[in-house]
């Protein structure tokens, strides 16, 4: 391929696509399937504040500033609640529709954004290093239907993250309104050539042209989303779920989470939009019939430690505890409680979920794909659901 054509292709946003996508399938349309919706908390999220051990006076004793008041606090039971900023989720705790996974994270943790996140997008061992994401090892064990419009979505600017690997027909938008603007400069600047090398640079960019007019409805919804690109993401979401054809992976983001300093202004911020965006991503999929056959899960490359800092924040942790959202969960609390009597050397908690179990609940939930064929071990999947999708 020439340097014009891949800046072409960088400039249009098909890039990434070019490498991995397959012909776009033919067949008809049929219902869509169970959708997997990841919501990946950038930066590292401060688990102990957004799930809250109120209960526990370690907690206030290692937070004297950052604690939550007890009287803020969104009750759950009797010893756990909310971020006062995530009380829409509330109504879906009460609708035993919200599982909360605690102490999520896996032995050796590494502290580095980077590194991390590498070994949540692969599902490694923290001295193992992987080419591809944990998805798309799991699709290429166990391919999606071709009929759906496409194997997963991510919607904004971050990497192809769990998706990441060949033969896996992903794609990357900021909205649906950009990948069919770029996807009609691929059809345009697409000619005819008796170049074998560039034919099939054009067939990839006449599939990725097929799927956009199949990827992106048409659908206005009665339920209002929030402002800003959270907002913006659920909305995007939702219209993916409204496709007949379905989609079974859509990963959106929200950070940074990373509160080194002054961190209740900013995190209480980042809830509200995660809150706020997760209810109207939930009406929707009851409007339009699809709650029950997708889960939200989230994700994030690390916690926070359990103590605060000198700048009113807190650095970087391990385990964290995580929201899986849907018509077939079943809600409530898993995991362990955060031993905070009991932390490292390095003033971090232990871990109580290992995150390859976590993921191996999601494969089997969704797609019925056997975690040993991804991870090369087996992890038993927790019981989160009351029934299959």
């Amino acid at each position: 391929m020439s340097a014009d054509r891949r800046a072409f292709l960088r400039a249009a946003g098909l890039a990434p696509l070019a490498a991995a996508w397959p012909a776009v399938a033919r067949a008809a349309a049929s219902p869509a399937s169970s959708m997997l919706v990841l919501v990946e908390l950038k930066g590292g999220n401060d688990g102990l504040n957004t799930v809250i051990p109120f209960a526990d006076p370690q907690y206030a004793a290692l937070r004297p500033r950052l604690a939550v008041a007890r009287e803020q606090v969104v009750q759950l039971d009797e010893r756990t609640g909310l971020h006062p900023a995530l009380a829409p989720l509330k109504a879906v705790w009460d609708a035993r529709e919200l599982a909360i996974v605690q102490g999520v994270g896996y032995p050796q943790p590494n502290l580095s954004h980077f590194r991390s996140i590498e070994i949540w997008d692969t599902g490694s061992r923290s001295d193992e290093y992987l080419e591809s994401g944990w998805i798309a090892r799991a699709f290429a064990r166990a391919p999606r239907p071709a009929s759906l419009a496409a194997d997963g979505v991510v919607i904004g600017n971050a990497g192809m993250g769990p998706l990441a690997g060949r033969g896996v027909r992903a794609l990357s938008l900021a909205t649906p309104e950009q990948f069919l603007r770029n996807a009609r400069l691929a059809r345009e600047e697409g000619e005819g050539t008796s170049n074998p090398s560039l034919a099939h640079i054009l067939q990839v960019e006449r599939d990725i042209v097929a799927s956009a007019r199949r990827i992106i409805p048409s659908r206005t919804f009665v339920q209002a989303f929030p402002p800003g690109p959270f907002g913006a993401a659920v909305n995007t979401t939702a219209q993916l779920a409204a496709n007949p054809s379905g989609v079974a992976v859509v990963h959106v983001s929200l950070g940074s989470f990373d509160t080194h300093a002054n961190q209740p202004g900013t995190h209480a911020a980042l809830l509200r939009q995660l809150g706020e965006g997760l209810i109207a991503l939930r009406g929707a999929l009851q409007e339009i019939g699809r709650w029950d056959s997708t889960v939200i899960a989230t994700y994030s490359e690390f916690g926070r430690r359990a103590r605060e800092n000198l700048s009113n924040g807190t650095d970087h942790g391990t385990a964290s505890p995580h929201f899986v959202l849907g018509g077939a969960v079943r809600g409530g609390l898993y995991g362990a409680q955060p031993e905070l009597d009991r932390l490292d050397g390095n003033g971090n908690l232990a871990y109580a979920v290992d995150l390859r179990a976590y993921y191996a609940t999601l494969l089997k939930q969704c797609w019925g794909i056997a975690p040993g064929n991804v991870f090369g071990a087996e992890h038993r999947p927790l019981p989160l659901f009351e029934k299959s999708i």
